[in-house]
Formats: structure tokens, sequence, C-alpha cells
């Protein structure tokens, strides 16, 4: 197939699935213990018996990530707005739902100018789960789904399986159970601030099944360490400004998880290992990187388990996924053209669906088409495997 521009960062929400897949598909042990939806007063939600609701579903609450908290509110996002002039929200409210029907989505690609998308999954979802059993039933059942979903079209979907991190021996039994299946292109990792941390060979098991299977592990952005929440009472500008501060810097928090990968020796360790910050933005990383190899070769050179600086791990074994960088489009040659791949981010608000090929065309007008082409076509191709000459 010939490919002209791939999106390295798609997803496919809890929101978005079958309501009774969890249901239908697990094993008779944990079926009573599997999300589900019920109407709720403002619409059908996801919920478990043990009182977890985890948010709204047929597409109320996309852009709110796997667990679709956040209703589309008309006025209140001008990216939302835009999206559900396409329909996607009203169709799915009549329980049409375009991102997980397969020749739907291939239609919704189209429209938007990409022949082929990496699928990000659950996040989260299975984080909110207290019940670790069913969380991994949740995982396993959401990726057979996704490896039946892409093998609709495998020239055009990626999949990647969504890995439970409650243990790194759990992980690394995910990992080698989904490889194999048609459509998976490398692993999605569930990361959480309360997790012990990556630099920490505890989770050696789990680089090692990656690096044995021969694809990539992925980190999506997430949400920033707890904080303290608002004053009872505070005026709404003042709610929204903390809003606008947690949307503006979100991105930045995987420079700890970036940092903590490198550092740990993980890449050291495991040559074969390759990383993915998912929708991680761009332009922060030559700055991260220069400042950690400025520490490694001032302090820590000898101390920690490397034998090179960190910014050649990142060029050997790390990529990033970004879909509106205007600086980071500038600091290419910093962090490595064939490090960075665009994506689109369909079907969350940060996204840039149905209007990619006008921010495609607006941050990347003042480089080469050589260099545009790798980072929205062939730097995304060649990693998951979909272009091979």
């Amino acid at each position: 197939m010939d490919y002209s521009c791939i999106s390295a960062d798609c997803h496919i929400d809890l929101c978005w699935l079958p309501h009774d897949l969890f249901v239908a598909n697990a094993s008779a042990a944990l079926k009573e213990r599997m999300p589900y939806v019920i109407q709720g007063p403002q619409g059908p939600e996801w919920v478990t018996k043990s009182g977890l609701n985890l948010g709204f579903a047929n597409g109320k609450g996309a852009g709110a990530g796997s667990t679709g908290r956040r209703k589309v509110v008309p006025g209140a996002d001008r990216r939302l707005d835009r999206m559900a002039q396409t329909g996607l929200f009203s169709d799915g409210s009549q329980g049409i739902f375009r991102p997980t029907t397969p020749e739907l989505r291939l239609k919704e690609q189209d429209r938007d100018g990409i022949q082929a998308e990496v699928m990000y999954g659950l996040l989260n979802a299975g984080n909110k789960m207290t019940d670790r059993d069913a969380a991994i039933e949740l995982y396993r059942i959401y990726n057979d789904w996704l490896s039946d979903f892409c093998s609709y079209n495998l020239q055009r979907f990626v999949g990647l399986a969504s890995i439970p991190s409650h243990t790194p021996e759990v992980a690394a039994a995910e990992m080698r159970r989904a490889a194999s299946k048609p459509g998976i292109g490398g692993f999605d990792v569930s990361a959480s601030w309360d997790m012990t941390p990556l630099t920490d060979p505890y989770w050696d098991p789990m680089w090692k099944a990656a690096a044995d299977m021969g694809k990539p592990v992925h980190f999506h952005t997430i949400n920033p360490p707890p904080g303290i929440p608002a004053r009872a009472g505070l005026a709404e500008p003042y709610k929204k400004a903390q809003e606008a501060t947690w949307m503006s810097g979100f991105q930045l928090y995987l420079a700890t998880l970036l940092s903590s990968v490198i550092h740990g020796g993980a890449l050291e360790r495991y040559p074969a290992l390759r990383v993915v910050l998912g929708e991680s933005g761009i332009g922060w990383i030559p700055y991260v990187l220069d400042r950690m190899d400025y520490e490694y070769e001032d302090k820590y050179k000898g101390q920690i388990p490397l034998k090179m600086k960190p910014s050649e791990y990142w060029r050997r074994q790390c990529r990033a996924t970004f879909q509106n960088d205007r600086v980071g489009t500038k600091l290419l040659d910093d962090m490595g053209v064939e490090t960075v791949m665009w994506g689109s981010d369909y079907p969350h608000a940060d996204g840039v669906f149905p209007d990619s090929q006008e921010y495609i065309s607006r941050q990347f007008s003042h480089l080469p088409h050589e260099v545009k082409r790798k980072v929205t076509c062939e730097n995304t191709g060649r990693f998951y495997g979909l272009i091979r000459n």
C-alpha cells in the first residue's frame, strides 16, 4: 500500500466499546466483576457492581481519555465542537460507534487524509479498578477484541495491547500472550504515580518480555501527581485557571518517566528494547536530554548503570509522538528527526481530527518535503512495519 500520512497516536476508548464486551467474554468466575453499561441520570454509563463509575458511554466521554468523564457540551471546547460537526457524537448517541466499527473508522481516516493509524487503548481504565483479577481480565478481553478489530485491515490498523502494571510478572505475561496476535504492534503500559519507580530493576521481567517479543513499550501521557484540590466555593474563573494550568503542562510529566527509564539502565540492559512516549509533545525533549547529559557527565558517570550519555539511548531506542507542536518542529535536529512521529490523536479533544492536513501544513511549512514526510509518514511506517522498503 502507498502511504502519504500515518498517525502514530490515535485511540480506542472504553466509552466507544460494545456495551456487552467484557461481561460476554469474561470467564465464568469473573463475569459479575466486569464493567458494564447502565442508563444513568445523564445517559449511559460504564460501571461495576462494586460501585466504580468509569464514565459515560456512547461517545459522550470523547476527549477524556479512556474512561469518558467529560460530556460533550456545545461551546465549551472548540476542538470538540469541530469534531461534533462531523456527526461523531450524534452518531454515538444513536449507537453508531464510528471509532470501533472498522469500516466506519476507515472512513474517518479517509476524511482526515490518513492511510493508517496506531491505536492506544484502555489507558488508565484498568488502574481505576481495585479488583486486580478483574482488571487483568479486562485487559485480556480488550486485547483479544483489538486483534480482531485490527485484522479487518492490517495495512491500516496497528493496535497497541493494553498492559496491566500491577506487577512486572503480570505485565510480562500479558505481553507474551498478546504479542503473537494479528494487528498487535506494541504494548501500551498503564503507568501511574503509585507504581514502583521505573528506575528500579524490579521491572526487568517486563522489559525483557518486550525486548524478547521485538515490540515497543508505550507510555501515554499521564495525569500529574495528585495535588491540592481547589478551595471550596472558589469562583469559577479560578477553577478554570487551575484546569488551564493542568492542560498547559500535563505532557511535561513524561519527562520524569523518560528520565527514569534511561537513568535506571533499562535501555542499557536490553538494547533491543524500544520505548515510545505517546502524545508527549516534543518541544521539551531537547532541553531534558541536554539536562540529563549535563548531570550525567557532571555527577553520575560511573555511578549509575549507563555506558553512554542519556541522549544516545534516546536516539538509539526511543520515540515520541505529537499532534501540534510548533516549537518542537523547530528543534528536530536536536532530538533527531528519526525519533519523532506525528499523530492526530483521534478521537480525543486534544487531537486535530478532521483537520489533520491543515495542522500538518501549518507546522511543517518551513521544513523540506523529505523531513515532513519522515515525521508524518515514514518514521511511523517503518517503526511499526507498515513500510518495509
